[in-house]
């Protein structure tokens, strides 16, 4: 049994594999690795406001800033003006928080509508005064982060099913960079709004060559990554939620995403397989265990940061999670505020978003018939305090 439910499943992922390069027959003349999509050789792309921002073009993921060093002899004439009875004082501008807060109903449809009076935020249970809200379309920066390993072949063909319907789903106006990981993190495609260049990173993912699996790594890279972006960003991370060979421990990665702006929506793959073993007996307990463990780190990875998760079993759902993640996006609330907190000690607070009504009390919702709607608030559950300059 064990040997025919592995050629089943072998033959089940080369002919999905198959299928999707015969899906695509321009995918040797039109995605070669050299080749530069053609809109992007007309000439250089306008960069939206709320789009990468770095001022290099289409390209947003670059080292930091440095700054230069000077000559040898500009830092002697510098050393000889300094008065060392002169005392320095350093100002820093005021910390501003931005938190982006997402308002559903039970059925998935989003609140609209709501002003600032509704919403009350606290930091470490302190009421913060609210400087601007704002929710309008935009565009939308996601960084995809695709586990492709060698580890559970199995479950290659949903990744790669996941990745390209998600790519599928994106507005012409939106950003996409395709990030693989296995033992390292290697960044396919960067930041472009062309989906031709995002196919082509795809059509590249064929052949694993590694069976580890570096999630908490890729995790902490990109959320770092993503930091300098600015207007709505994501990371859309397709991933088994196995790690088994980062440098990153566990709760380092969990304090990268509780402390990002950055919301992650994460795809866990290999239900549908996963079932498939454990209903027939072929899965060992302790197996079970450490996969439901990977449920869970994913899941700590999108709660943390204001984000999702999902697990899909079946091929239908995956319409409904891109739906799902761009609406999310587009109507979420953008909320920005001065902590009244003012102490620059690195301390993690946190922060708690309410909806609420001119009482004070949670605000009651009704649709058109008048029933009460239940709603839930998504948003990041805090943040890290900057540190004082030394």
């Amino acid at each position: 049994m064990r040997k025919r439910a592995s050629v089943f499943l072998t033959t089940l992922l080369l002919g999905g594999l198959m299928l999707l390069t015969a899906g695509r027959p321009e995918a040797a003349a039109q995605y070669s690795d050299s080749a530069e999509p053609s809109s992007e050789r007309s000439g250089p792309v306008a960069v939206p406001q709320s789009g990468p921002n770095r001022n290099v073009g289409e390209t947003v993921v670059v080292p930091r800033d440095r700054p230069s060093r000077p000559a040898p002899r500009a830092q002697e004439r510098a050393a000889e003006r300094v008065n060392p009875d002169e005392t320095f004082r350093f100002s820093t501008e005021v910390d501003i928080v931005e938190v982006s807060v997402v308002v559903q109903d039970r059925n998935g449809n989003f609140i609209p509508e709501l002003q600032r009076e509704h919403f009350r935020i606290l930091e470490e249970g302190v009421p913060q005064t609210i400087q601007r809200i704002q929710r309008a379309e935009a565009p939308v920066t996601v960084a995809m982060v695709i586990e492709f390993s060698d580890l559970y072949w199995e479950f290659l063909w949903q990744t790669l099913q996941a990745s390209y319907g998600f790519v599928g789903s994106l507005q012409p106006e939106d950003w996409v960079a395709v990030v693989v990981y296995d033992m390292k993190t290697d960044i396919l495609q960067d930041f472009t709004r062309n989906k031709n260049a995002a196919f082509a990173a795809l059509n590249r993912m064929r052949y694993p060559a590694f069976r580890e699996t570096n999630l908490f790594d890729a995790v902490t890279e990109t959320i770092d990554r993503m930091e300098d972006i600015e207007g709505k960003k994501a990371i859309v991370l397709i991933s088994s939620g196995v790690d088994t060979f980062s440098k990153t421990r566990y709760n380092q990665a969990l304090d990268a995403a509780k402390g990002s702006s950055t919301p992650v929506y994460a795809i866990g793959t290999g239900q549908a397989v996963r079932m498939w073993y454990d209903s027939r007996g072929y899965m060992s307990s302790s197996t079970n265990i450490g996969f439901l463990q990977a449920d869970n780190q994913l899941r700590s990875f999108a709660r943390l940061s204001g984000g999702r998760a999902y697990f899909p079993r079946f091929e239908g759902q995956f319409r409904e999670i891109y739906a799902d993640i761009s609406a999310a996006l587009r109507n979420e609330y953008q909320i920005t505020y001065s902590p009244t907190n003012t102490a620059k000690d690195g301390k993690f607070r946190k922060i708690e978003v309410e909806i609420v009504g001119p009482d004070g009390k949670d605000l009651k919702i009704v649709d058109p018939k008048g029933k009460e709607i239940k709603y839930e608030v998504r948003y990041r559950e805090g943040y890290y305090a900057s540190r004082a300059v030394e």
